[in-house]
This record gives structure tokens, C-alpha cells and sequence, in this order.
């Protein structure tokens, strides 16, 4: 049975019902509580009728569901409901076999980040959860993710992950790729995101106005700083990173309608893994896949045109053209 919004509600709603032993809750009554429930819930909910509330009860008394120590009582030729032990309640329950393994399952997936300190806790976790609910029957692993444990820098995860989770400023000792000095400021960091293998950090850097990414692996020291957490540019990241390709936005720029065009060998991995969410096709024949997508132009994006290299072809605007050509012309000077 499905455990969705409703389900819940409505298994909560019996619950309450038939621990309370001050009330009888005949059949009509745990329908009306139920409906109450759903319509404060949704007001636009057209309810249950009796039939779903059978099954519901069905599924709570059973070992899938909530193994409930429900007592029908017959009082003439009707009958109500109530606990046995009325300090049961669902929400008192251990995990059920079928919200265990749907917990393994997702604790397996969170498993797959080991190279990540934050996550150490998940393979401890994963055999006591074995050992109480006997869900071992096959050892190999059932999914892989492309993970790095060798990065340089994924020691900062935790204490950047705790900074953000408690406001909390930093001294920061940092060496970009251009300095051989290593520069230490106060950064206030708000967000971490993976890209391309490498993690970043995002957050206000005290000597500019505006958002600032750090390369963890460029990181050579955190401490805590004991200056007041500055959220002056903290923004919605969804938002922040919905019209550029990877982590570099550039300021005041605005966002730039692109067109390609790739050949009939590409096309396909295209259409399957599209640049961005803006994609939308331009021409589809036997010429190739012609697309367009809407971005702020970065970097990152750059990179990804140059890395498909003979097929593909940017279209348009004029300017994106000629950045591409001129550092295609200066690779070329390479060999």
C-alpha cells in the first residue's frame, strides 16, 4: 500500500482513534475522523469511503505494515475498535521490515559517498541495521557513483559543513592556483556543491561585495573566527545556479539565448544528456541535432564546447563564436 501524504494521515487518524479509550469509534466513526483529517489537511480532498478504510486497517494490523494490537468489540450488532494496550501507538513502533529495507536502500546510495568524512557514520550504521532487522542476503554492491576518494581537500567537508550548519565565520588560508602565497581571510560560507570531480565552497568573502566560490582543494587552513556571521549575500542556490553551467557566475552579466548544432554522432548523447535545463531543440534531420540554450557564458561552459570538439559547432551569437575560434586557434598553435 502506497505510503503517501494521505496514507499517512489516515493511519495517524487511527491511531488516535483507537488508543483513546475515553471514546467507542464504531466503523462510521473512524471514517468521519478520518475525512475530518484529510479535508483539514486538503480542503479539496474527496475522502475515503469505507472500503479504503478496510484495507487501511488491514495493512495496520499486519507485519508490512504497524503489526497493531487492534480488538474489535462486538456491542450488539455492531462493533468498535480500540488497542488492546492502550499505550500503543504507531508512532511508538520500531521500523517495520518494509520501512527497513527502504531505509537500507537509501542508507546503501548514502553509502557510496565513503570518501566524504561527513558520511562516516553511515557504515557504521549500515550492519547494526542489518543485524536488527536480518536484511543481508546478497553482499554485493548494487549501484556505483563516480567518486574520487583521493581528492585533495575533502577533509573540509565537515568543518565547512558544520560552519554553515551553525553560522559560523572562518579564517580561511587559501592558494589559488595564480598565487604561490598562501592568503588568509574571514569568509562566512553558505553553500558546498560538487562539480566536475572538485567541491566547492560558497559564501562572503570580507574583502568583496559580492558571492564568492573556493576551491576546497586549494584550502590550506580553517579555524573558527570569532566575527559575526555575515549573511548579507546569502541567496537561494536553487535560483543561484539555475542559468550557468557549473560554479563560476559572472557579475552583471546578463543571461545569452546560445545555439549549436551537433553531428548525427553526437546527437543523441545531446538529446540524453542535455548542456541545461534551458535546452530546447532548434532542428532535428539528418544534418545533425540544432538546440539552444539560455546562460550566463562562463568558463565552465567554454570547457564543455571545447571538450566535444570536432562535433560540435556553435551557431550563435557572434561572440561566443569568436571566443570559441580564438582559443581553438590557440590550441591548435600547441602542436
Amino acid at each position: 500500500m502506497s505510503t503517501n501524504k494521505h496514507a499517512i494521515i489516515r493511519y495517524q487518524s487511527l491511531d488516535r482513534c483507537f488508543k483513546n479509550t475515553g471514546k467507542r469509534y464504531y466503523i462510521e466513526d473512524l471514517l468521519e475522523a478520518c475525512n475530518n483529517a484529510l479535508f483539514e489537511f486538503d480542503p479539496n480532498s474527496v475522502g475515503i469511503k469505507k472500503r479504503q478504510l478496510y484495507d487501511d486497517i488491514r495493512f495496520m494490523e499486519s507485519s508490512q505494515g504497524f503489526s497493531i494490537p487492534l480488538e474489535k468489540i462486538k456491542d450488539g450488532r455492531r462493533a468498535y475498535y480500540q488497542y488492546k494496550d492502550p499505550s500503543f501507538s504507531i508512532n511508538n513502533q520500531p521500523l517495520n521490515p518494509t520501512e527497513a529495507e527502504q531505509l537500507k536502500s537509501a542508507m546503501l546510495v548514502l553509502g557510496r559517498f565513503k570518501g566524504l568524512p561527513q558520511f562516516e557514520w553511515v557504515n557504521e550504521l549500515l550492519p547494526k541495521l542489518d543485524q536488527t532487522f536480518k536484511l543481508s542476503n546478497q553482499n554485493q554492491e548494487i549501484i556505483s557513483f563516480d567518486n574520487n576518494n583521493y581528492l585533495v581537500g575533502i577533509d573540509y567537508i565537515t568543518p565547512l559543513f558544520s560552519a554553515i550548519q551553525n553560522n559560523q565565520a572562518l579564517k580561511i588560508g587559501y592558494q589559488s592556483f595564480n598565487n604561490p602565497e598562501t592568503q588568509y581571510f574571514i569568509f562566512h560560507p553558505y553553500h558546498l556543491k560538487q562539480y566536475n570531480n572538485r567541491w566547492f565552497v560558497f559564501g562572503k568573502h570580507d574583502d568583496y561585495n559580492n558571492m564568492t566560490n573556493l576551491a576546497l582543494d586549494r584550502l590550506k587552513q580553517i579555524t573558527q573566527s570569532s566575527k559575526h556571521y555575515d549573511t548579507s549575500q546569502m541567496v537561494n542556490f536553487e535560483d543561484y545556479f539555475d542559468d550557468i553551467i557549473g560554479v563560476t557566475k559572472p557579475h552583471d552579466k546578463p543571461l545569452v539565448k546560445i545555439e549549436f548544432h551537433a553531428k548525427p554522432a553526437l546527437a543523441p548523447y545531446i538529446k540524453t544528456k542535455p548542456f541545461h535545463g534551458s535546452q530546447k531543440k532548434v532542428k532535428d534531420d539528418e544534418t545533425g541535432y540544432t538546440f539552444s540554450i539560455e546562460v550566463v557564458p562562463n568558463y565552465e561552459l567554454e570547457k564543455l564546447i571545447l571538450s566535444l570538439g570536432e562535433d560540435l559547432r556553435v551557431m550563435k551569437p557572434t561572440f561566443i563564436k569568436e571566443i570559441i575560434k580564438k582559443r581553438v586557434e590557440q590550441q591548435y598553435k600547441n602542436y
